[in-house]
């Protein structure tokens, strides 16, 4: 299969070791004997405390916007410098050099690549752009709850939800620099317009993302 994968930055930069990294660069590494794999990584909370200080000093969102977009590529260069020769060794800036890279048959690893996009959005983007069999979103919880989680212990998990209701579902959230959770209302159009399979789970175990591929794992969104 052609494979989207994207990594929360709150995962793999939580804890600001190399560890989460290792762990990914290892089960990537298995994965792209059998497929063709593209990455796409988050800012976390270094791309939050560069915006909050950007935001601060008066930019604009957009200007935000870059901001976590240079951190997301540093978080790029870092799993490609875990992946070694496994991965393309430069972090591609937009979808033609996404697709580009890919025919070295090396792992393809990039981070944002316009203002208003979260990275979860360029997953979608990249996912329909080359034509991927599958999106795997790997998130800080196990799927996409009715409420959050961490604050209401009565929060239920969909195992299934059709891109229209998550649409409903994102209607009214934030969408300032440095907010998004789970997807964008540009990612879940995408997923829907695309007929692409995708699935969000919790991505603090790796080996979640194999379970993601032959077993029922979080939460799948229908693109209807």
């Amino acid at each position: 299969m052609r494979i989207v994968i994207t990594i929360g930055g709150s995962i793999i930069i939580k804890e600001y070791d190399h560890q989460k990294f290792a762990a990914y660069s290892e089960i990537l590494a298995s994965l792209k004997k059998d497929h063709e794999i593209f990455v796409v990584v988050g800012g976390g909370q270094p791309a939050r405390d560069y915006i909050k200080i950007a935001r601060a000093l008066g930019c604009g969102e957009a200007h935000c916007d870059d901001i976590g977009i240079d951190v997301t590529r540093l978080n790029a260069k870092l799993l490609i410098m875990a992946l070694g020769q496994e991965a393309y060794p430069i972090v591609p800036e937009n979808f033609h050099q996404a697709l580009e890279y890919s025919t070295t048959n090396k792992i393809v690893v990039m981070g944002g690549t316009e203002p208003a996009h979260s990275t979860d959005a360029v997953g979608a983007i990249l996912a329909e752009f080359v034509k991927a069999d599958l999106l795997v979103n790997l998130t800080s919880v196990d799927g996409l709850y009715n409420k959050d989680p961490n604050k209401y212990k009565d929060a239920k998990m969909h195992e299934e939800i059709t891109a229209t209701e998550m649409m409903d579902f994102l209607a009214d959230k934030e969408v300032k620099a440095g907010t998004y959770e789970f997807f964008d209302m540009t990612a879940i159009q995408m997923i829907k317009r695309s007929g692409i399979k995708t699935i969000i789970t919790n991505g603090f175990q790796p080996d979640n993302l194999l379970k993601a591929l032959n077993e029922k794992i979080g939460t799948t969104i229908i693109p209807k």
